[in-house]
């Protein structure tokens, strides 16, 4: 198919995954506004990493976005004016769209906890965290709160790197509870390996400055990292547009709003349903292909339905070890697994795969 040559004012909202690459794919011959505050790269699937001191090797967004039509706005988009195609800043500029690819992803849910927003570190506050751990004169006690990747991830990770400080993960149902048996059982043995502790079927009920309250008793912790869920930023909702039970914003095949179609939500602000496949997750996975496909949708480079299979969950599990969960096509777990150095290498695969289709 060959490339639309009419001029577009698009903007895109947010510099992660998703909304990068919807800018890299529609800039090559339409002028795009891509507003995010950061600097760099916020790489999600390696925000463990940053939370025991990596993260410096990221590249900036002015370096992914070179070679495009693609002026990278630092700031933070406040509110939108969906009736009139304006979007307002944080910093007073106003700016007009003829397209608007809404893309500002998750954010930590608190879930109303009381405590947890000002007593936990969020994914968000993962450097924070780190200065914290390395700035202790002391080792303590750490309380990962969620069993799921996000959650594995952290704990492994920061008790690889701080092996003086008791890590714990507490959890309301089980650790790695929606991997196979085979992969869930791998999880484990590698946080008995590292001294993590675990707590499951613990629902935090409260979070203190000297650690947890729990539905099966209190947890002591020095420190609290809070890796229970994500939720979509609230913008969407604000300004109008329609939106799931859980604030993601309702679109059709072609990942436009249902209730403002010059609208493209991708990420993990879309609620995407794709036939055969189901209701998509947040995560990598899924905002990647979508900030794909729209981009080369706004490129005029594809006419058709948007659509996805999964093939695989990974985990790193520290520095060492990982695990590799093949899947069905509709996220269902499959028995196979790759673990150990197997695991590790291609976790790293796909992390390098994500960056590389982001340069």
């Amino acid at each position: 198919m060959s490339s639309s040559t009419t001029e577009k004012r698009i903007v895109v909202l947010g510099a992660g995954y998703a909304g990068l690459s919807t800018a890299k794919g529609a800039g090559r011959h339409h002028a795009v506004t891509l507003v995010a505050p950061e600097e760099r790269l916020l790489h999600r699937v390696r925000q463990h990493e940053a939370a025991a001191g990596g993260g410096q090797d990221w590249p900036a967004i002015g370096q992914l976005a070179r070679g495009r039509r693609i002026e990278h706005h630092r700031a933070r988009a406040v509110e939108l004016d969906l009736d009139g195609h304006k979007v307002e800043l944080d910093d007073g500029t106003v700016l007009g769209y003829d397209t608007l690819v809404y893309a500002l992803g998750s954010r930590t849910a608190w879930h109303d906890v009381p405590g947890a927003a000002e007593h936990a570190y969020g994914a968000e506050r993962a450097a924070e965290l780190d200065r914290r751990l390395r700035g202790a004169g002391e080792p303590g006690t750490l309380a990962v709160v969620g069993g799921g990747a996000t959650g594995i991830e952290l704990a492994a990770e920061l008790a690889e790197a701080h092996p003086r400080w008791r890590v714990r993960i507490v959890t309301a149902g089980r650790v790695g509870g929606i991997y196979s048996p085979k992969g869930r059982a791998h999880v484990r043995r590698v946080l008995d390996r590292l001294g993590v502790g675990v707590h499951e079927d613990a629902t935090v009920t409260e979070v203190t400055p000297t650690g947890l309250r729990t539905t099966t008793g209190p947890v002591d912790a020095d420190v609290t990292v809070w890796a229970a869920s994500m939720e979509p930023h609230p913008l969407a909702a604000a300004a109008g547009l329609a939106v799931d039970d859980r604030g993601r914003a309702l679109v059709d095949e072609y990942l436009r709003s249902v209730s403002h179609p010059d609208v493209h939500v991708v990420g993990d602000a879309a609620a995407v349903t794709v036939p055969g496949t189901g209701t998509l997750r947040m995560g990598c996975a899924t905002a990647l292909p979508m900030g794909q496909y729209v981009g080369k949708l706004l490129d005029g480079r594809t006419d058709k339905p948007f659509a996805y299979k999964y093939v695989a969950q990974c985990l790193s599990l520290g520095r060492h070890d990982g695990l590799l969960q093949l899947v069905r096509g509709d996220d269902s777990m499959r028995p196979t697994v790759l673990t150990g150095t197997a695991g590790r290498l291609a976790k790293a695969a796909i992390v390098a795969g994500v960056l590389a289709a982001l340069k």
